[in-house]
């Protein structure tokens, strides 16, 4: 079969048009799997050896959330060395990363696998797969045919990555330009207001400003802290953390600012403190509310004057420090209830940023789970962890008071009590794997659709009125948080809002 010129030009039309949207690798990898009547499409960015999914099609939503290193896939692998078009025999014995994650065929085995690497030059910047449950799908397709097709993606890819470049304000932003520091974990979320926190990380990071991190535990408050040092200029120096919560009062200020041989019995030697180690970097001081009112105060000296004062020490030392903090407390009543200084507030809170709950990020809850999965399968060297339907649906109907922290340790337990039961390395979640307290608080409620509703068009628009008016209320009639709530764009909204009479 060849490729028409119908279906070429449309291909190419699709992956110029607006280059900068977000979705506009969706739409690409759509039209592909139409083109080439595949059952499963994915693109996939290549960075720090390993691919990650940019769009999909025909995949459980999850496949977003995983890295797949090379070193676990070898099919990835073997497209990411091969520098041409691979195409995998029915029989092979390579494991397929997309085995049971192929919605309504989880116990078959992805049977037809083609792989097209994209390059840049001479430079691998991500690869096309498709997939088919049957052996002989993409026998007719030509070599010369595909790269073609692989030609056109590369190069939209290329300029796609460019653009995000150039639309940066930091131009040391890695998780923009690809090149990700080794050992810093990334940030996993497309909802909004991951967006926005990424966005005011890249902001702030290129500044050396001080920073106050707000949100609930387990929300990631620390990954935000690594993200902002990575990416800024003091990168190539340490990054220092520093527990408050887990200081005693006794050790609290040699902890800070190191102490002299003899300042304190059992001071046997000189220590530089956390300020010294950081000189040049930066300090992370986590539950920074913990903080006594004496070591505030000395704190922000520092913050001030840039000098701190070993413990039994008279000289002074100048230190050159930015400090990040964060809290699970809201500082602000702290102040006012007399428990935090006012002045060492603003001094911190130069440019807040607000972590938000896990429970507000929609399906990130299902993106991070499938993270969680690929990252269990290569700790305990499984052949596949799959998430069902089923457990997707519980998982993202679950209020994560403990946010992306128990949802990461509920994901770990499934792992380990499906594979005690199956006895294989091929682990199945399902919803019994899940040891949930309660009744979840967040489960989708359908809107009854009146009976007078006379014909399909008006039966719509009945329930789409009541399924916008009941979110409203829900989210005290915030227009955005309603969007979120809906799985909507915004300005979609107010146009469906407009049309349905809701609003002027």
């Amino acid at each position: 079969m060849s490729f028409s010129t119908e279906a070429l030009a449309k291909i190419a039309i699709e992956l110029q048009s607006d280059i900068g949207h977000p979705d506009r690798f969706s739409r690409l990898i759509t039209t592909l799997r139409q083109l080439l009547g595949c059952d499963a499409s994915a693109l996939l960015r290549y960075e720090a050896h390993q691919f990650i999914p940019l769009a999909i099609d025909g995949l459980a939503k999850d496949v977003l959330g995983r890295r797949f290193a090379l070193e676990g896939h070898p099919r990835l692998e073997a497209i990411a060395r091969a520098g041409d078009i691979v195409r995998f025999p029915a029989d092979s014995t390579l494991p397929d990363p997309y085995d049971g994650l192929i919605p309504g065929q989880e116990s078959l085995k992805v049977h037809a696998c083609l792989g097209l690497p994209l390059f840049a030059g001479q430079t691998l910047i991500g690869a096309l797969t498709l997939d088919g449950m049957d052996a002989h799908q993409f026998d007719s397709y030509s070599d010369e045919e595909l790269r073609l097709i692989a030609a056109l993606v590369s190069g939209a890819l290329n300029n796609a990555l460019l653009i995000a470049r150039l639309e940066s304000q930091n131009a040391m932003a890695g998780y923009v330009s690809g090149e990700v520091a080794s050992g810093v974990q990334e940030m996993i979320g497309l909802s909004a207001p991951v967006v926005q926190l990424k966005k005011e990380i890249e902001i702030v990071a290129a500044s050396d400003l001080n920073v106050l991190i707000g949100g609930e535990t387990g929300t990631g408050k620390e990954l935000v802290a690594k993200a902002i040092h990575q990416h800024s200029p003091r990168a190539v120096n340490p990054l220092v953390y520093l527990n408050c919560a887990a200081l005693p009062e006794s050790v609290a200020e040699s902890e800070l600012f190191g102490h002299v041989k003899g300042a304190f019995t059992g001071a046997i030697s000189h220590r530089s403190g956390k300020f010294e180690m950081a000189d040049n970097g930066t300090l992370f001081l986590d539950e920074i509310g913990e903080l006594s009112l004496a070591l505030q105060a000395k704190l922000l000296r520092v913050l001030q004057y840039g000098d701190i004062q070993r413990v039994g020490d008279d000289r002074s030392l100048r230190v050159n420090v930015r400090v990040l903090a964060a809290t699970n407390r809201d500082l602000r009543e702290e102040v006012l209830a007399g428990r935090f200084r006012a002045d060492l507030f603003h001094r911190l809170s130069v440019f807040p940023i607000a972590v938000p709950p896990l429970r507000e990020r929609g399906d990130d809850v299902i993106l991070l789970a499938g993270y969680f999965c690929e990252q269990c399968r290569a700790r305990m060297g499984l052949g596949s962890v799959i998430l069902s339907a089923s457990a997707r649906a519980q998982l993202a109907a679950w209020h994560w008071l403990g946010n992306v922290r128990e949802l990461e340790h509920a994901v770990h337990r499934a792992v380990v009590l499906s594979r005690a039961t199956s006895g294989g390395d091929e682990v199945m979640l399902m919803p019994q794997h899940f040891a949930f307290e309660g009744e979840p608080s967040s489960v989708p409620q359908v809107p009854e659709v009146p009976v007078s509703a006379v014909n399909l068009r008006e039966a719509t628009e009945a329930f789409q009125r009541q399924a916008i008016t009941q979110a409203l209320e829900s989210q005290q009639h915030n227009w955005a948080a309603t969007a979120r709530a809906l799985s909507m764009d915004v300005a979609n909204l107010h146009r469906l809002a407009k049309r349905l009479k809701l609003k002027q």
